[in-house]
């Protein structure tokens, strides 16, 4: 008695565990809720898989019980051999055949599905718009092909077209993973170019994450995707081209900021439509839901970021201590008055739908 209540309690303790866990993930970064064409067919893949898996397993599970029971010894029966069965061509056939059809079930749409995913056709049609990823530790580069704009860490798209991503790595190997709207594409060094379509289907805010060990801060390597409308679109890309790094802010204290950062930052960042350099692309700083990706977008955080990033981000390459206490505040008012741009800020993310 005392086994099997042992039994019970282990059960259900790892019961328990699994339906908190299977709470634990974010809305915002899940390939249960598709928002995208892609997703929605890597989702398709997902459930036809699992019911596959499901009627395999109560099928075993159904035939084992039934044996168990049905011949299980008997007291009476200790001495007693059973009855021994070889060569039964009619289960042979029922057991190379049934495993068959299922493949066949689940092969036809997946490489119906690869080839639709690795679809080209139309990225060098007229008005198509191509956007080169780059992979860095341990953030994100986009500069849109043809348009004279780039980003960093944030991704903007139009809602109801197709978008390619041609994508590599300046250093390590990373991947690309956008759950809700597409799936997953490794980067790689050097001159190789991974290519995949997003396509997404409502506006809003779609969080991504690099999903290949790149080092120390690897799980910290996030960006964002903001889908917005085609008339939102035209109208940020028109806001990013007229960007001008030598604006003037309109606080004291940002414009000592925007000296210091000139002369100590720029060599690294970029703000405007300059080339990606060894840091991220700062414009529109104050229109981003996290600093460096991972922190609340407060002035206390920023000015921890800026004296000492390896805090936050163990392995980054930004160095520590380049400015002291009150240059750091100074720059953060600067960057923290970056508004280049509305186009996005209203954008619900999923957990908020």
């Amino acid at each position: 008695m005392r086994g099997w209540m042992g039994k019970f309690r282990s059960l259900f303790l790892f019961g328990t565990l699994a339906l908190i866990l299977s709470g634990c993930g974010k809305d915002n970064l899940s390939a249960l809720k598709p928002k995208g064409y892609s997703s929605e067919l890597i989702l398709d893949l997902m459930l036809i898989s699992i019911a596959i898996m499901i009627f395999v397993f109560v099928i075993v599970m159904a035939i084992y019980a039934f044996v168990l029971v049905r011949y299980r010894q008997k007291k009476d029966d200790e001495d007693i051999i059973p009855k021994q069965v070889e060569g039964n061509k009619a289960l042979e056939v029922i057991w190379t055949v049934i495993p068959i059809i299922l493949l066949l079930v689940l092969a036809v749409p997946t490489v119906q599905a690869t080839f639709d995913l690795a679809d080209r056709s139309t990225q060098d049609d007229d008005g198509v718009l191509t956007v080169e990823v780059t992979g860095n530790q341990y953030w994100w580069h986009f500069n849109y092909k043809g348009e004279e704009i780039s980003s960093s860490q944030e991704l903007y798209i139009p809602t109801g077209e197709r978008v390619y991503l041609d994508m590599k790595a300046s250093d390590v190997l990373h991947s690309f993973w956008l759950p809700s709207i597409a799936g997953k594409m490794d980067t790689l060094p050097g001159e190789n170019i991974n290519t995949m379509y997003l396509e997404a289907y409502e506006e809003g805010v779609y969080w991504g994450h690099c999903t290949e060990l790149c080092g120390p801060s690897h799980s910290l390597m996030d960006f964002r995707v903001v889908a917005v409308s085609q008339d939102e679109f035209e109208q940020l890309k028109e806001d990013f081209r007229n960007i001008d790094p030598e604006a003037k802010p309109e606080t004291d204290s940002a414009v000592e900021g925007q000296k210091t950062f000139n002369n100590k930052c720029m060599s690294c960042h970029a703000i405007g439509n300059a080339p990606m350099g060894v840091g991220p692309n700062l414009s529109n700083f104050a229109n981003r839901e996290r600093i460096a990706g991972i922190l609340e977008p407060t002035k206390e955080n920023l000015v921890s970021w800026i004296t000492n990033p390896d805090e936050h981000k163990p392995g980054n390459k930004m160095p520590a201590n380049l400015v002291d206490e009150q240059q750091a505040e100074e720059i953060a008012d600067y960057l923290l008055q970056l508004d280049h741009t509305d186009v996005g800020e209203d954008a619900p993310t999923q957990s908020e739908e």
